[in-house]
């Protein structure tokens, strides 16, 4: 899934594009994990922008509205569960980074991710710890994958309502845990994690063959 903005990036006398990338969902137990890139407009400044954890649900929603229709350019992509659970989490976040720079109007000149690991690009990448907080375009980025994936976990919310996931979102709450135990796996849990793993049928096979 691929979600990308109309505009055309082109930089003002020549300057170099510069994108902002990341992700979100990487650390819950159900669904894809997103990723955003966008290049920002500097004629048009958005104002409030930061590290999307810190934020409101309703200001992150304020705030994605603007940076789509501010923004030179942006995109929003994802990996799915099955590609999480068949190459990694890491490789699967990367994934979802190429092709949300790929989905963009334009390669640009640089793309800065938050973090310390750069996913493989063809242009220069720039790993800055905490970008998130202290870039602008990956604050952007941050808040335009974070309220995409959030918008997807409500409308999977409808398909499977036992396990709260418009609530959660995923991530391995309590209450997840526990729906987790009453109601075993469903389609959209990441089968390579431990809590979701080890409640496999399976996996209770093989620890019970292996304490028997």
């Amino acid at each position: 899934m691929k979600m990308r903005g109309r505009g055309v990036a082109k930089a003002e006398g020549g300057a170099l594009l510069c994108c902002g990338i990341d992700e979100a969902g990487r650390g819950p137990l159900a669904g894809a994990v997103y990723a955003a890139a966008v290049i920002l407009d500097a004629a048009r400044p958005i104002e409030g922008l930061a590290d999307s954890k810190i934020l409101g649900a309703a200001e992150r929603e304020r705030l994605a509205a603007e940076i789509r229709a501010q923004a030179l350019a942006w995109a929003v992509a994802c990996a799915s569960v099955e590609e999480i659970d068949r190459f990694n989490i890491l490789r699967a976040t990367f994934m979802a980074m190429r092709r949300a720079v790929a989905a963009l109007p334009q390669m640009p000149d640089e793309v800065i991710v938050d973090g310390k690991l750069c996913p493989p690009l063809d242009c220069r990448v720039r790993a800055v710890v905490k970008a998130d907080a202290t870039v602008a375009q990956v604050s952007a980025a941050s808040i335009l994958a974070k309220t995409a994936r959030d918008a997807e976990m409500c409308r999977l919310h409808q398909v499977y309502p036992l396990y709260g996931f418009e609530q959660h979102k995923g991530y391995g709450t309590p209450e997840h845990l526990r729906a987790l135990r009453e109601h075993g796996v469903c389609p959209i849990h990441r089968r390579s994690f431990a809590p979701v793993r080890e409640l496999l049928p399976e996996t209770r096979v093989m620890l019970a063959l292996a304490w028997d």
